[in-house]
Parts: C-alpha cells; sequence; structure tokens
C-alpha cells in the first residue's frame, strides 16, 4: 500500500486532527474541513515530501474537491495514530506550474 492510500484510509476513518496553525489557516482561507477531506479522497497525489521536517515527517499534497478547487495540504506520515494536518492552502497558479511543481525562482507558497 503507498503512502497516500495509508493517508486517505485514516481521512475516510476520520483519524486526522488539524494543528493549531491549520486551524487558522482554513479560517483565514475559507477551507472547510469537507473540502481537505474531498482534496484528499480525490485522485490525489503527494508532490513533496518532508522526512526530516523538524516537527516530524510529512508530505505535501495536492488534490482536488468536489467543485475542481485545488488545494495544498501538508500532513503527517500516516505512522501517527491520527494524520495531523499542519497547513493547507490554494496554491496559485502563477507560483506553481500544474500546482505540482515550484517555479523557478519564485519558491511557491509558503506553507
Amino acid at each position: 500500500m503507498t503512502m497516500i492510500e495509508e493517508i486517505q484510509i485514516k481521512i475516510q476513518q476520520r483519524q486526522f486532527e488539524f494543528s493549531k496553525h491549520a486551524v487558522d489557516q482554513s479560517i483565514i482561507r475559507d477551507i472547510s474541513v469537507a473540502e481537505v477531506e474531498q482534496a484528499i479522497l480525490s485522485p490525489s497525489e503527494i508532490i513533496e515530501d518532508y522526512p526530516d521536517d523538524k516537527y516530524g515527517p510529512s508530505c505535501m499534497i495536492l488534490g482536488f474537491t468536489d467543485s475542481g478547487r485545488p488545494l495544498h495540504i501538508q500532513c503527517s506520515y500516516p505512522s501517527r495514530q491520527l494524520i495531523k494536518i499542519i497547513t493547507l492552502y490554494q496554491p496559485d497558479a502563477e507560483l506553481w506550474i500544474g500546482y505540482r511543481i515550484r517555479r523557478a525562482n519564485l519558491g511557491g507558497d509558503k506553507p
């Protein structure tokens, strides 16, 4: 089973939590819990991997809501009992190529 499949299973089973930062960002950016679930459970993919992140291994997922809204969701690895949603945002098309690859010299959105 791939890591994205393991994450999707935990999301389906509601075995996840939001960091305080993710809660704040979801309010500021008007992203609902339902949209986060939709984006991860859609045909989503891991676009960046952070195995050595200072807060613990995590990854960036690209997924789309039912309405087609692209979302980047950084979350912990599924080895945790609860997946931790670390941050989330709608990527800027001017900073990302196909929402998957950071454009050179622009750095992409700040997670």
